[in-house]
């Protein structure tokens, strides 16, 4: 029975140390594995904002600048709703997705859309919600 003690506690010890390490890339006749990070994003859970830019940039594939307008609309309301709690915990990256948003606001605003330039606002607005995450 000692024995099976002492394998529990070194398998629980190699796991702290494993899940504490950092990310771990490794390469293999040219391909890379990336290990996952185990760090969230500072500013948590971006995943409702991201869906909604996910959804207008489906309308405006879909030529519906109107209802890309209108459902952009819902992500500046929630963005707004949710500053007190998000910018105090990462105030620069918080900068960098509402000038994003700014940008994809205006593109969409705009008195006469440009479907380039809505595509390419949100396409960035995207990246950086996925860089912040």
């Amino acid at each position: 029975m000692h024995r099976f003690a002492r394998f529990v506690l070194l398998a629980g010890i190699a796991v702290a140390f494993v899940s504490a390490m950092p990310p771990l890339a490794l390469s293999l006749s040219g391909f890379s594995f990336v290990a996952p990070a185990n760090a969230a994003s500072k500013l948590g859970d971006l995943s409702r904002f991201r869906k909604i830019v996910v959804d207008v940039q489906s309308l405006v594939e879909q030529g519906d600048l109107a209802a890309a307008k209108a459902r952009i609309k819902s992500l500046e309301t929630a963005w707004d709703d949710a500053e007190a709690s998000l910018k105090p915990r990462d105030a620069p990256e918080w900068h960098r997705v509402d000038k994003a948003i700014d940008k994809a606001l205006a593109a969409l605003r705009a008195s006469a859309p440009d479907d380039g330039a809505c595509k390419a606002a949100l396409k960035d607005l995207l990246k950086t919600i996925d860089a912040a995450s």
